[in-house]
């Protein structure tokens, strides 16, 4: 579901940032990364301070009305004809991929394809549009990375955390075995299918763990919160962190460290 050929905006001089749920409630750390690595940059951030819901949880538990309800909050949001950045694949795969299907033979059609046009998963627009160049000030340290699935599939950004990952000169990052398998999070899917879900984060803190490194990072809070919190429960040696916020750490004179 990727785009097959990506198109990138030139730098712009503004953009909107949708914050998404996860980051607002439990780790506002990387949203204020996120847009400290975009103002580093020079560009100025706009948060819409109305902002909720993208409707994902709805849309992926079938009840499309309850989705359109909560979307269409979110149309009225970007005015200006500035790119909109997500720090999540999942939450820009949801505006990006499925907003236009979900609004289709409505009256919000139009505008529903004109906003998803415009919306960019963060990590893929510091490094493709910003074409960001980072400085590591932090110690040598080794680190795995989860590439969420919608991340990977829907907005097609699986080598940019590596490449940006790449531009730091103390960090090794090591590759997990089966990289592109689900670590069972899925939103609503975790609810409903607890031991599927189980076990699925299961061999994944497993395979991050068997790489030897006692740190990564992910695109997505989803992902973050159900890898550590089963890593933790189960006391395994394993701890990550949102990418935008080991990016800012390992950047950031005042801070340079990370994980």
């Amino acid at each position: 579901m990727a785009d097959p050929i990506k198109v990138y905006p030139s730098r712009p001089e503004k953009v909107y940032f949708f914050g998404t749920c996860l980051i607002d409630m439990f780790y506002p750390d990387a949203g204020m990364a996120g847009i400290q690595l975009l103002e580093r940059e020079g560009i100025e951030v706009i948060f819409p301070q109305d902002q909720t819901c993208c409707g994902q949880p709805a849309f992926t538990s079938g009840y499309h009305d309850e989705a359109r309800s909560v979307a269409r909050a979110q149309l009225e949001l970007f005015p200006e004809d500035w790119p909109i950045v997500v720090p999540s694949g999942s939450c820009g795969g949801m505006i990006r991929k499925h907003y236009p299907d979900l609004f289709k033979d409505t009256p919000d059609e139009l505008k529903a394809a004109e906003v998803a046009g415009r919306v960019w998963e963060l990590t893929d627009f510091l490094l493709n549009v910003c074409h960001v160049k980072l400085d590591d000030l932090g110690e040598p340290t080794t680190v795995a990375m989860h590439t969420s699935c919608s991340a990977r599939r829907e907005m097609g950004v699986a080598e940019v955390g590596p490449a940006l990952l790449g531009q730091l000169n103390n960090v090794t990052l090591v590759e997990q075995v089966r990289a592109e398998e689900c670590c069972g999070f899925g939103g609503t899917f975790a609810v409903r299918h607890p031991e599927i879900s189980g076990a699925m984060v299961e061999e994944k803190v497993e395979a991050l763990v068997d790489t030897g490194a006692r740190a990564f990072v992910t695109t997505d809070c989803g992902c973050l919160m159900n890898i550590n919190g089963f890593a933790e429960k189960n006391r395994h040696p394993i701890a990550g962190k949102h990418i935008l916020s080991f990016l800012w750490e390992r950047t950031n004179e005042n801070k340079g460290g990370g994980l």
